[in-house]
């Protein structure tokens, strides 16, 4: 532990503030703190009942500016990258509160119970993170957050780090492990190896995707003779191709997810999969589960099962759609209506793989006595009980509750259609659609690939029509994918491809037999070294999308 030392625990509670380095008793309860080889727990026992306002293990934190930094975003799409440890994290500050209001900037994220700061070298992330110097890793991380998310704090400043539980909304009333917080120190592979490990998370079973998926070629505008369209020709020019995913867009309204459009398929969505099958591939298909747009049938003839605030208001979830509610997971009739949808979705229609989407919705606010962490944790437990043996790609959830439980799991935003949005939407959340952002999050969260998951960095782009990405930069999107991902999605018509294309999509399929040997910066150049072809071979990403030899 060299890098963190001398240890204490901080709990609050009813406006009173206690820090301890072993033990601490009063009439309220006894707390323990105990530091091993590899970890370090905080155990409390109430006495009574005790809602605590904070519970934390603080620590001295031996961080040089010349070292890197990584602190495990939110969810799968906010932005997560190494930094300097004197770097500064920008959230919402700064954008005119009507703004965040209408586009609910602030329900993708972590901006409600995270304190972010403007000041340099002041940084927070969730479950994990590693101090690099060099190839000198010291990893930090929960071991289990099923009683509530981690956050982790550090300040350059300062020299401390923070790991505090975000046990908001939860009363304690009996002996719990609060904090368990391992701390390893090694090479990249062996610390995030024995990470895994001593979580007790068991290695993926599924195996690698070939595949297409339908959005960012059309978006929500899909009909019958559409994805007929795309999946002969996927077929017929991919013979890789091992799966045909349908995302949103096949059912009238966001949540009334069996309520197919019938003008788009008159044939229903059973016939769909029939096909894809008879191709001699896996079926898809795109849910979001814990959601509900305005316009749907669930939001205006089963309002009681919304999710409600404080303030008896439905919980908004985002701006997508006519706008995004979540839905109230304790509530048995949507838990009847859930198991129901996926019986359908994957016995009756016969799909092989759901794709889960904007499962952050479900654990905006702590509820029903539980931490957002408790509620995130079992709704992934819930959703593998509805997906049973088929196959679950969750995507927009927090990463850790789905360690062992989604097979495969997206590690980055949505790609857009040009490397990185305009300079307003850079200004907004970071959970937004870029490109950048997505190519940086399948870098920096690839030991995650194999350990907890399959990684799905989502889709390369390589077409010509409907498309802003350069020549290079679509290269580099194509190499990185395959290089750290195991879902190899793609949203082009390869009917269309030119010489050009075909030539990127082979050069980038080679590397996935590469051996990544290190990642490394050099300013805002990432410098990627592999094995590939018993050669050794340098790869350098540009912040502007170019890799280069």
């Amino acid at each position: 532990m060299d890098k963190l030392s001398n240890f204490k625990a901080v709990i609050e509670y009813n406006g009173m503030n206690f820090s301890f380095s072993e033990r601490f008793e009063n009439d309220d309860l006894s707390a323990s703190l105990y530091r091993f080889d590899d970890n370090v727990q905080l155990e409390i026992s109430p006495r009574r009942a005790i809602a605590f306002s904070k519970i934390s293990i603080e620590a001295d934190f031996s961080a040089k500016a010349t070292d890197k930094l990584f602190l495990n975003g939110y969810q799968s799409w906010t932005d997560s990258r190494e930094l300097a440890p004197n770097a500064r994290m920008r959230g919402l500050i700064g954008i005119p509160k009507p703004v965040i209001h209408k586009w609910s900037l602030d329900r993708y994220g972590d901006y409600d119970f995270a304190r972010y700061s403007v000041r340099s070298g002041e940084l927070h992330g969730f479950t994990y993170g590693y101090l690099r110097d060099k190839w000198d890793h010291t990893l930090f991380g929960s071991l289990s957050e099923r009683n509530g998310f981690t956050v982790i704090y550090t300040s350059f400043d300062e020299q401390k780090i923070v790991f505090e539980k975000d046990v908001s909304g939860v009363v304690f009333t009996d002996s719990r492990t609060v904090l368990d917080i391992a701390v390893l120190t090694g090479e990249e592979k062996e610390v995030f190896d024995k990470y895994f490990e001593v979580m007790g998370i068991p290695r993926p079973t599924a195996k690698p995707l070939v595949g297409y998926t339908s959005w960012y070629s059309h978006y929500q505008d899909i009909n019958e003779f559409t994805l007929m369209h795309d999946l002969a020709s996927i077929c017929r020019n991919d013979p890789e191709t091992g799966l045909f995913q349908i995302d949103d867009g096949y059912q009238r309204n966001v949540g009334d997810w069996l309520d197919v459009d019938g003008l788009e398929f008159p044939e229903g969505i059973k016939k769909i999969a029939d096909t894809i099958h008879r191709h001699g591939i896996k079926a898809g298909i795109w849910l979001a589960p814990f959601v509900c747009e305005k316009n749907s049938v669930i939001f205006h003839d089963h309002s009681g099962w919304l999710l409600r605030g404080d303030d008896g208001e439905p919980v908004r979830a985002g701006s997508n759609w006519s706008g995004a509610y979540a839905l109230d997971l304790y509530n048995s009739e949507v838990r009847e209506y859930l198991r129901h949808v996926f019986d359908v979705v994957l016995n009756d229609w016969g799909f092989d793989l759901v794709k889960l989407d904007f499962l952050y919705a479900v654990c905006i606010i702590p509820q029903n006595g539980k931490s957002r962490g408790e509620v995130m944790c079992e709704a992934m437990d819930f959703l593998r009980e509805c997906v049973g043996d088929k196959l679950m790609l969750a995507c927009g959830v927090p990463l850790a509750p789905a360690f062992g439980v989604a097979d495969y799991c997206r590690i980055g935003c949505d790609v857009g259609l040009d490397w990185n949005d305009s300079r307003i939407m850079q200004m907004t959340h970071r959970e937004r659609v870029s490109t950048k952002n997505s190519v940086y999050n399948t870098v920096y969260r690839r030991q995650l690939n194999g350990r907890a998951f399959l990684n799905d960095p989502d889709v390369y782009l390589l077409r010509d029509d409907n498309l802003r990405l350069y020549y290079c930069q679509r290269q580099a999107l194509a190499a990185i994918n395959h290089i750290f991902g195991s879902v190899y999605f793609t949203s082009d018509d390869l009917e269309g491809y030119g010489v050009r294309q075909h030539k990127m999509l082979r050069t980038a399929r080679t590397l996935r037999n590469a051996v990544v040997t290190s990642v490394d910066t050099e300013g805002d150049t990432i410098v990627i070294t592999l094995e590939h072809n018993n050669k050794s071979k340098t790869l350098r990403l540009l912040s502007d999308g170019r890799l280069t030899n």
